[in-house]
């Protein structure tokens, strides 16, 4: 009962009442740089001071999330932020749990799946990815507590569901025009190159950095910005996933920064996961600093060489040459550029590989500023 007690005090520090919420913390604070402030505005036309109060209580939030994920065991059932609200949203399979729910700031709402329910029916549509003819991809879609199936024809991507095997009950397939790519010409902080590609810096871990796995082999050497011979990476996981690691040479000294193309840098202080619903920023070489929103979690995007797991979706644009590249709410972490639809005139979607996974993949320590 203690450990429950002590739990909920935190999620409450965490999160705040509404009236400690309409009181955001600095932009310096919440952002560390102007740049980012100024993307979130720009993408997702919010005034400063919106974007300011958004970011802090998303961070906040965020902090709630994995504290009630946490405390709730296998009754969580995600955590998303309705549209319109600054609250976020907690839903669960136990009604005796709103309780909990609610004493730590949070909306509790009751469902009929759990979170581990959702990412299981995921697992087994994973199992049968070879048989996923015209189907683009599948993800957990919190809000609605199911599972979405995307086909440019339906009827495609219920004879997957229907040979996977997995609860056709709980999945619902979505026409879908997207033909999610690689984006191979890509650069997050800082470029790089390889023999084939030039790719980008997604963070500084001790030792190295973590990028896009399609971007380099094990063994393949690397180049930083300046062309000077940086390291080579030390692990790659593409297909599958899309994550991977370079190790760097006595050269280089990694730091916890991103680079925002204008002299400065965004200091990188966590990297607390943030929830569906909160606005999410990027850095790419190709097209700068772009800002959305995450809409799904653990999705599964079939790429022409294969299927990639675990990937977090969102309306961000971006285009070749942003592979690899960083993702931050606030200054948290989030993950790493894998492919995405579309471009930043005409709007797409861009997919992302979560940064804790990576790190626990390979044992990794992520740099802080």
């Amino acid at each position: 009962m203690k450990s429950v007690v002590r739990l909920v005090g935190t999620a409450l520090l965490a999160l705040g009442s509404a009236a400690a919420l309409a009181v955001p913390a600095s932009a310096h604070e919440v952002f560390g740089s102007s740049e980012m402030l100024t993307a979130m505005q720009r993408d997702l036309g919010l005034t400063a001071e919106e974007a300011t109060a958004r970011a802090a209580n998303e961070m906040r939030a965020a902090e709630t999330e994995a504290d009630l994920r946490s405390a709730l065991g296998d009754s969580f059932a995600g955590a998303h932020f309705a549209h319109g609200s600054a609250k976020l949203t907690v839903s669960v399979t136990d009604a005796a749990k709103v309780d909990v729910v609610r004493a730590a700031g949070a909306e509790p709402r009751v469902v009929g799946r759990s979170a581990s329910r959702l990412d299981a029916i995921v697992s087994t549509l994973d199992k049968a990815g070879e048989r996923a003819r015209g189907v683009s991809g599948w993800y957990v879609d919190t809000v609605h507590n199911r599972v979405v199936v995307t086909a440019k024809v339906v009827a495609d991507g219920e004879k997957f569901v229907d040979l996977s095997g997995a609860d056709a009950s709980a999945i619902e397939v979505r026409q879908s025009d997207e033909q999610p790519t690689p984006r191979y010409d890509v650069r997050g902080g800082d470029a790089y190159y390889t023999s084939v590609y030039r790719c980008s810096i997604g963070f500084s871990v001790l030792g190295g950095y973590v990028t896009a796995g399609h971007c380099g082999r094990v063994g393949n050497a690397t180049q930083g910005y300046n062309r000077v011979s940086q390291g080579s990476f030390r692990g790659s996981t593409f297909p599958g996933g899309d994550y991977g690691w370079v190790g760097t040479n006595s050269s280089w000294a990694p730091r916890g920064v991103v680079n925002r193309y204008n002299g400065g840098t965004v200091v990188v202080r966590g990297a607390t996961e943030a929830a569906v619903g909160s606005s999410v920023c990027r850095s790419g070489s190709t097209t700068g600093w772009h800002c959305g929103v995450i809409s799904a979690k653990n999705q599964t995007v079939q790429y022409e060489q294969g299927l990639v797991h675990g990937m977090t979706r969102t309306n961000a644009c971006s285009e070749g040459g942003d592979s690899g590249g960083s993702w931050l709410t606030g200054n948290q972490a989030q993950g790493v550029t894998s492919g995405g639809w579309g471009d930043c005139r005409s709007g797409g979607e861009t997919w992302f590989y979560p940064i804790k996974p990576i790190l626990s993949r390979y044992g990794l320590g992520l740099v802080l500023g």
